[in-house]
């Protein structure tokens, strides 16, 4: 009972200020605008993976998905992974210098 009536304070507080203060706070405004990158949003906020983790992480899934196909001796399994791995990491290399010369912008 005594749940009940603190969350029915706490509604009604909530309430009251909306009706007295004349609206929602502004913390609770969202913007409807889709997100863009642009570049003031790039300087805003500094990419959170770094780039020995990105790396290590594509190293772990491939070398579990490279052992589980040698436990089974799948040869041509092995050599699939073995050129997408390759790929992958160009492919995120370059991803990640693009990402280093905005940053550095």
């Amino acid at each position: 009972m005594a749940d009940s009536f603190n969350a029915r304070s706490q509604l009604l507080g909530a309430a009251r200020r909306f009706l007295l203060e004349g609206g929602p706070p502004a913390a609770s405004v969202v913007s409807t605008d889709p997100p863009r990158l642009t570049p003031a949003a790039l300087e805003n906020k500094r990419m959170s993976r770094s780039r020995e983790r990105i790396l290590a992480n594509l190293d772990d899934m491939y070398r579990e998905a490279f052992e589980r196909a040698k436990a089974t001796e799948d040869e041509s399994q092995m050599k699939a992974l073995d050129f997408s791995y390759r790929r992958e990491q160009l492919y995120f290399e370059i991803l990640l210098d693009v990402r280093d010369a905005i940053e550095r912008r």
